[in-house]
């Protein structure tokens, strides 16, 4: 029993009962001593577990002092929830990596660390993948939040995940279930939540947040091919899930040949490299001759610059207008007074599942309607990124690097006489073959 004076002294064991103690184990221990005739002898109080009435009095007064425990933490509980809804946050910045708190226990940055923050969300917008981020954290000798230095890929996600970053918060994430075990479990709307906009400084600007989120579920829902088996994402290459059948539409796999001794690397339509069940007769294309395409259509872009910036500008404009974060101001302002009578409820122990149901469903509308805000967002994002790179590109390009690939190319498209260059700001250029 944690913090329990314990001294042997003629067959007594002397033991004080503390506010808070469990009843449980107290009483199982006693019970162990006692088959073996050891009593345990309470000196405040005055009783001897041997004694015919020791056990029910223990009963009655540790019955007590869990009452009171019960008690402490339900005001602890009641307290924390009030400081919830003025949108005070609290939240532990031991190995909260980027962070720290000032004087007034408000979140501060962290420079040096900071930066480790940006360059894990940077190289992931860049194709990277987790496990490759984790390695290149680990060859740079760079410490975890814990100080270790080992990372894992799930350390990785939780960041590129964690709306902290971008500047809010989200409250109440877990709770308790038991005040005794101290054990806490996710929230799925349970307990209330609440979510704070703008409660500290942001690391990551919040368009770049949204975009790590999209990408996010790209990469764990794959490409449903057409023969409709699901092939998962892979960043090992800045073509891999971006080039396509013409013909049948299954993806391009990489692929190392060896024809009479001359090694090449070529791109071929998986159905002609396994059993996907349809006919396909595309043409096998050598990785350069991608390259290339894809240097012919960014030059075909430039050279036409005038246009496609005012083309781009247009529409900029009309993604812009298109925005409107009405309907989710509304979910959340039907969210914010349910959770107000969850709360009046849960406190007066009366039921509240319907409540908890109806919270359910409108996280999954306000889910949505972020999800549709975010892609909005995101293309408009596309777009001036694209806008940016025409303007600091003074003259054609003469190769491509995987950098520039991942930035700009959405898709390619191959047929048998040419390519269609899909960018991700939606323009799309033919390239002969």
């Amino acid at each position: 029993m944690k913090g329990v004076r314990s001294v042997l002294r003629e067959g007594y064991i002397n033991l004080p009962i503390r506010k808070g103690d469990i009843v449980l184990p107290y009483l199982q221990y006693i019970r162990k001593l006692k088959e073996k005739n050891i009593a345990v002898y309470f000196e405040k109080e005055n009783i001897n577990s041997l004694d015919s009435k020791g056990e029910i009095m223990l009963t009655i007064m540790a019955s007590l002092a869990q009452q009171e425990s019960q008690s402490l933490s339900q005001n602890v509980k009641l307290g924390i929830q009030y400081r919830y809804q003025q949108g005070i946050i609290q939240i532990n910045t031991n190995r909260f990596l980027g962070y720290t708190k000032d004087e007034n226990k408000h979140l501060v940055i962290v420079p040096e660390e900071a930066e480790i923050i940006k360059r894990i969300y940077r190289e992931y917008l860049e194709g990277s993948s987790m496990d490759k981020i984790k390695k290149g954290l680990e060859r740079d000798g760079i410490l975890t939040s814990a100080g270790k230095k080992r990372w894992h890929t799930s350390t990785i996600r939780k960041i590129l995940s964690n709306e902290k970053y971008m500047g809010d918060a989200l409250l109440q994430k877990t709770y308790t279930v038991d005040f005794l075990t101290k054990k806490r479990v996710q929230n799925n709307g349970i307990v209330p939540q609440y979510y704070v906009e703008n409660s500290h400084e942001a690391i990551i600007p919040k368009e770049i947040f949204m975009q790590v989120q999209e990408e996010l579920i790209r990469r764990s829902t794959g490409h449903i091919s057409s023969s409709g088996k699901k092939r998962n994402f892979s960043c090992s290459h800045p073509f891999s899930q971006i080039v396509f059948c013409g013909e049948c539409g299954e993806i391009y796999r990489r692929v190392h040949w060896n024809n009479r001794g001359k090694k090449s690397i070529v791109w071929r339509c998986v159905s002609r490299l396994e059993n996907t069940g349809l006919a396909c007769h595309s043409r096998t294309v050598l990785e350069d001759l991608l390259k290339d395409a894809v240097v012919k259509a960014i030059n075909e872009l430039l050279g036409q610059k005038d246009d496609f910036l005012e083309v781009l500008s247009n529409n900029i404009e009309t993604v812009i207008n298109e925005q409107d974060t009405s309907a989710v101001a509304e979910i959340e302002k039907k969210l914010e007074e349910l959770q107000k009578q969850l709360l009046i409820r849960a406190n007066s122990k009366e039921d509240y599942n319907d409540i908890a149901d109806e919270i359910y469903h409108l996280r999954e509308e306000k889910h949505n309607a972020l999800a549709e805000e975010a892609e909005k967002k995101a293309v408009s994002q596309r777009l001036m990124d694209m806008t940016a790179f025409l303007k600091e590109q003074p003259t054609l390009i003469e190769e491509c690097d995987e950098q520039l690939i991942r930035r700009l190319i959405g898709k390619i498209m191959v047929y048998e006489d040419k390519f269609k260059v899909e960018f991700k700001s939606g323009v799309e250029v033919e390239v002969e073959m």
